[in-house]
């Protein structure tokens, strides 16, 4: 029988109370995951208290105000603040979503922040997305064609073409549904993952590209696709609600269709 052994950095230790706040009426507290790998120091909670009333009202926001006021060593990503580029995916109360479209009202009790699951961790909340990143670019998430384009006008699309592409190109690559997904948990050096394959399927059915039966190919295997299960955690967890797991199933017909 096998026997496995974690590494001694996998235990999550208890950490500090960075800041406390006294009088305040409207005290949250923000549990976070802190992690520097550079450091001989286990991964801790370090647990801030925030006066929501000198607060926005995102988890981004209580963040942000850590970070700015009370502990600069607090490293996360962040961008756009509207939920649109994706960079502050992480793991509040249990759920993967991003931070900045969670308002703090919504989480009962204590905010427990955590870096995306199933990812090596950068530092503290900034997991490493370069795997990820290298499977979106194999699926080659741009149009192909063989047929010159008109010279004086784009690439046209009739309503009912155009419209197959909702729920798909609204991905921001957030990477929130591919973290929440067992098979991708202990399958992801070879599936592609829920994201992924959503992403491939707005390309394979986009009326404009011209390499649809070279993207199938691609797809036909039994890790890069057929790791999926249907268990539905992507969907479940999506920030954007869009349906991966729709995406999948579509392709899987296509295939089935093609043999």
């Amino acid at each position: 029988m096998g026997q496995f052994k974690l590494s001694t950095k996998s235990v999550v230790k208890k950490g500090n109370i960075v800041n406390k706040v006294d009088g305040a009426k409207n005290v949250k507290k923000f549990i976070i995951y802190r992690y520097n790998p550079e450091t001989e120091n286990n991964p801790c909670l370090d647990t801030y208290e925030v006066d929501l009333e000198q607060c926005g009202p995102m988890v981004l926001d209580a963040l942000i105000k850590i970070k700015n006021e009370i502990d600069p060593s607090l490293t996360f990503r962040r961008s756009c603040r509207e939920g649109i580029c994706g960079s502050c995916a992480m793991n509040i109360d249990g759920t993967n979503t991003l931070a900045c479209i969670k308002p703090i009202n919504d989480i009962k009790g204590d905010v427990k922040v955590y870096p995306l699951p199933h990812l090596e961790v950068i530092k503290d909340l900034v997991p490493d997305l370069t795997y990820f990143y290298a499977q979106h670019a194999s699926i080659k998430p741009w149009l192909e064609t063989h047929t010159p384009p008109p010279p004086d006008r784009e690439i046209l699309q009739s309503k009912p073409e155009r419209a197959l592409l909702d729920g798909l190109y609204e991905c921001i690559l957030c990477a929130c549904c591919s973290t929440s997904c067992p098979s991708y948990w202990w399958n992801g050096s070879r599936y592609l993952g829920p994201a992924i394959l959503l992403q491939a399927y707005r390309w394979i059915v986009d009326s404009r590209d011209e390499i649809t039966g070279e993207r199938l190919d691609n797809l036909e295997d039994p890790f890069r696709l057929y790791r999926c299960h249907t268990i539905m955690n992507c969907t479940n967890t999506c920030p954007k609600s869009l349906n991966p797991a729709l995406a999948i199933a579509e392709i899987k017909k296509l295939l089935v269709r093609r043999r």
